[in-house]
């Protein structure tokens, strides 16, 4: 058995991740948002800056792990600041980025679809 220790996976930042199809722009966009929580963060650091914490309270029923791997992409992206208030363990504060709030009108547009699916759904439309 080895001594060696990796660093935690959130010590070094990651790199931005490779488009899957070159010149896709569509396949881009779902590499960066897609996914069933990622718009939902994006919705949530919008209204204002959170903890990990309150993240995981405000996009419940996420796991502690999806939440994660979720905001690990969204930095690698650049759409996120993962931003550390001291020295380790410190709590940790997440918010959009200039490149992260041009995604804002996407986020609006797809909440209205999906209330006015919603009430469709319920047959109120």
């Amino acid at each position: 058995m080895s001594s060696d220790k990796n660093a935690p996976q959130g010590a070094y930042p990651r790199p931005a991740r490779r488009n899957p199809l070159a010149d896709c722009p569509l396949t881009a966009a779902f590499a960066a948002v897609g996914g069933k929580w990622k718009l939902t963060i994006i919705y949530w650091l919008a209204h204002q800056e959170a903890h990990f914490s309150g993240l995981l309270r405000r996009v419940a029923p996420i796991s502690h792990k999806v939440l994660t791997e979720q905001l690990r992409e969204l930095a690698a992206d650049g759409i996120i600041i993962r931003a550390p208030l001291g020295s380790a363990p410190a709590p940790v504060m997440y918010r959009l980025t200039d490149y992260g709030r041009t995604l804002l009108p996407l986020v609006e547009s797809v909440r209205r679809w999906g209330r006015g699916h919603i009430d469709r759904m319920a047959g109120r439309d």
